[in-house]
């Protein structure tokens, strides 16, 4: 395969018309806009062939085109090397990545309004930037409690007035799709449903910022090319999401994969969020969890927060209360502060002018 990064201040017109010369030329092409860089790749093209070689010389000769790059070890408009640095994702007046660290908080499920509005005004005064919550929430049960569907977005749409937060919010269902995109700042994809192709295609036409957790039975490259999938689909906003994946481990009710954080940041341009509430399943071990996912190079965490704890209808156990969110950010800009930046080695690849 073969990406061709364009100049940050090509002009749309100019990278318009660029495309559609390159695609009427014969050649397949998908392009999308991540962090200041707008990638296209070709996915036909081997770069060893006569024909690959030829176009990467009429690539070259493009004053609009910045680098070209051969991907063919990993997906690639994700790959490090089709940016050649790391990429943040905009969330409203938020840059997810390039260097900050973000809070997600809030709880599992959107229970009731006063619920909903007392978490959301406690996590922000504890310094959350997003408010998650689940207003449709697949459950493995069909007797569980499965959250309040639209009625849910609209206490979600609420509370975000009333503090400013912005939502982060899953999408289950592609009949859902545009009600959610009409209340989420980002559509979360959960881990049932990433490798739900079709409904990855439909969350990326929104062009909204997307969450993409890691399938519990997912391998690092399996999830990548997941996260190709919204790419492809012209959307460059995608934050992947570690939250545990399943083991023969059974003492906590998923095993979180830290190894996924650095050897991301190596593979990958995208930011990367990790879960330790879903992955651990107990709120005694959420902050270790937390504090290892920020030295291991992390973007930011997303964490259950609940007053009611226990009693809540969706994974209660997990969920730690406001002031031990308020704890936990406290103690990891301690550590953050204190710790030596992770600097992971961007995979090499092949990239010439």
């Amino acid at each position: 395969m073969i990406v061709a990064r364009l100049r940050p201040l090509v002009p749309l017109d100019e990278q318009s018309r660029l495309t559609s010369a390159w695609r009427h030329d014969g050649h397949r092409s998908f392009h999308c806009r991540a962090g200041r860089h707008t990638l296209v790749t070709f996915p036909d093209l081997a770069p060893a062939s006569p024909d690959g070689e030829e176009f990467m010389a009429v690539l070259r000769a493009s004053a609009a085109v910045e680098a070209v790059v051969d991907s063919a070890q990993s997906p690639p408009l994700s790959s490090f090397a089709a940016t050649g640095e790391p990429s943040a994702v905009r969330v409203g007046d938020r840059s997810v990545g390039g260097g900050s660290f973000t809070w997600i908080a809030g709880p599992c499920a959107v229970e009731s309004a006063d619920q909903l509005m007392t978490v959301a005004r406690d996590v922000r005064a504890r310094g959350a930037h997003l408010l998650r919550g689940g207003a449709f929430k697949p459950r493995t049960s069909p007797y569980a409690f499965q959250g309040l569907g639209t009625d849910g977005l609209a206490l979600l749409r609420d509370a975000a007035a009333a503090t400013g937060l912005g939502v982060v919010t899953e999408v289950v269902d592609a009949a859902h799709v545009e009600a959610v995109a009409e209340v989420a700042d980002v559509l979360q994809i959960g881990t049932r449903n990433a490798q739900n192709f079709p409904l990855l295609r439909e969350v990326a036409l929104t062009g909204r910022p997307v969450l993409l957790k890691r399938g519990f039975g997912c391998t690092v490259k399996e999830w990548l090319h997941s996260a190709e999938y919204l790419l492809a689909a012209g959307n460059g906003n995608v934050l992947l999401c570690e939250r545990g994946v399943r083991t023969f481990e059974d003492a906590s009710r998923f095993t979180l994969d830290i190894t996924a954080v650095p050897l991301l940041k190596r593979l990958s341009h995208l930011p990367v969020i990790v879960d330790p509430s879903h992955a651990c399943g107990h709120a005694d071990l959420v902050a270790p969890l937390a504090a290892a996912a920020a030295v291991a190079g992390a973007d930011g965490v997303m964490v259950d927060v609940d007053e009611e704890g226990r009693t809540a209808l969706c994974d209660g156990k997990q969920a730690i209360t406001p002031d031990a969110f308020g704890a936990l950010v406290a103690r990891t800009a301690r550590i953050l502060h204190s710790a030596e930046p992770v600097e992971p080695v961007a995979e090499r690849a092949m990239v010439s002018r």
